[in-house]
């Protein structure tokens, strides 16, 4: 059987992913493992295809600081204790498996939306991560 030493969450901070928080935390003490937890801000100008003509650094801030904001409610509430807590900037699947990478991490948890139609169409975050990883992932249904 596999053993888990360190696993990272990333969380989308939708009101469902205080539940993959929670099963993250269970699974790390059910392994005796670390728990990291992050969440990814996508950059505003790939919202604008990147050429925007006025500066979104402020904004790209402003939105950085809610997200660690939230980010440590949602943390508090699971009252999970996580070794780290990062907040990136980037495209979520690169910037997932980047950490992972970064920081030795063996499992990377994300929730699983289920999406059907055009969603499945244009693919997913959840799909990405897994593609990708260099590690086992696990997709928690919410």
């Amino acid at each position: 059987m596999c053993n888990y030493n360190h696993i990272l969450v990333g969380l989308d901070l939708s009101n469902e992913c205080k539940a993959v928080l929670e099963k993250s935390h269970a699974l790390a003490k059910a392994f005796d493992a670390k728990l990291s937890v992050a969440h990814i801000v996508e950059p505003l100008a790939f919202a604008y295809g990147g050429e925007v003509p006025i500066d979104l650094t402020e904004a790209q801030s402003l939105m950085e600081q809610q997200a660690e904001k939230r980010l440590t409610q949602i943390i508090d509430e699971a009252e999970a204790t996580p070794m780290n807590v990062f907040v990136r900037i980037g495209q979520a699947a690169h910037e997932l498996h980047r950490i992972a990478e970064d920081h030795s991490m063996d499992l990377i948890v994300v929730g699983s939306h289920g999406r059907h139609g055009l969603a499945l169409l244009f693919g997913s975050i959840t799909k990405g991560v897994v593609q990708g990883a260099k590690c086992d992932v696990l997709a928690v249904r919410i």
